[in-house]
């Protein structure tokens, strides 16, 4: 929500000269791996995470063309290091691009998040989890499997949302759309997803496609509510907004100023260290805590006008 502009999914691979890629990778803790994500995202086209559960700690994968972006991810990865205070060796080795696709594939099975939601891979066979909104990501294209605990904790809050039936919804840092797609699902209603990079919006225009969504979910590129047409569609009655703790804070009064009275919005993308922070720059715009959710190190806001 994305992520946010900062995103577990990307866009698809050049296939033009697949044995002319490479794969570099960092293991860090569940906390450090926003930040080392958009580390990697800074040079390579395509970030995937890989869960190791025996630690708990998180392989995050960028493919990249040999040779390009280096200067940058050196960059960004110092830049890492210092805002988390973890040190991570970075990995690289050569990698064909269809060996990549199968082990993203292979750590994609099928997520059962909260009472009502399913997160699976398109290459998996077999029939849906009976009961429950599967909402379906292509492996090429998307990686995290629900497993993140952004992801899962607005999920989870929106379930908890549905009753109020809100009508204007906007998810503002779409990354593949899942929250959108989600939402329109859950409530039956027409959503608005954004983004600022333009990959992202593609990336949730092929998965809005994907789940037959494209009536209900419409993807556009926004620099958030800086967008004159992000603004006229309000004001919205649930802003769904997974992105990053520091963003979180700067949007605070243009969100207060879009939501609509008696609105809720579900924040995430922050460490439970970083909940009090986000939390007292939305209520100094008038916003209250209504309900607070904890997936690991991540926590998500419920706040309402």
């Amino acid at each position: 929500m994305t992520p946010a502009p900062i995103s577990p999914y990307a866009p698809p691979m050049s296939r033009r000269h697949p044995t002319q890629l490479e794969t570099v990778a960092v293991t860090v803790s569940e906390a450090a791996t926003e930040t080392y994500e958009a580390a990697l995202a800074s040079a390579c086209a395509s970030v995937g995470f890989f869960r190791d559960h025996a630690t708990g700690d998180w392989r995050i994968e960028g493919v990249k063309e040999i040779g390009t972006g280096d200067g940058a991810l050196i960059v960004a990865l110092a830049l890492a290091e210092g805002l988390t205070g973890v040190t991570a060796t970075l990995e690289r080795h050569r990698t064909p691009a269809e060996g990549w696709l199968a082990r993203t594939r292979a750590s994609f099975p099928e997520q059962r998040i909260g009472r009502r939601f399913a997160v699976r891979g398109s290459h998996l066979l077999g029939f849906p989890a009976p009961g429950r909104i599967t909402l379906t990501l292509d492996a090429g294209l998307a990686f995290g499997s629900g497993e993140h605990g952004s992801t899962r904790g607005c999920l989870r809050a929106l379930e908890r949302v549905a009753h109020r039936h809100p009508r204007r919804i906007i998810d503002v840092g779409t990354g593949s759309g899942i929250l959108a797609m989600g939402a329109a699902r859950l409530l039956r209603r027409r959503v608005l997803a954004t983004d600022i990079e333009p990959w992202s919006v593609r990336v949730a225009q092929q998965n809005v496609r994907l789940n037959r969504l494209s009536h209900l979910v419409r993807a556009r590129l926004a620099d958030g509510w800086r967008n004159a047409a992000v603004r006229g569609g309000g004001p919205y009655d649930l802003v769904l907004a997974n992105i990053l703790a520091r963003p979180l804070c700067a949007m605070a009064r243009d969100l207060a100023a879009n939501l609509s009275p008696g609105g809720t919005a579900i924040l995430s993308g922050l460490l439970t260290t970083q909940a009090r922070w986000v939390l007292a720059a939305h209520r100094r715009r008038g916003l209250w805590l209504e309900r607070r959710l904890a997936e690991g190190v991540w926590a998500t806001l419920v706040l309402r006008r």
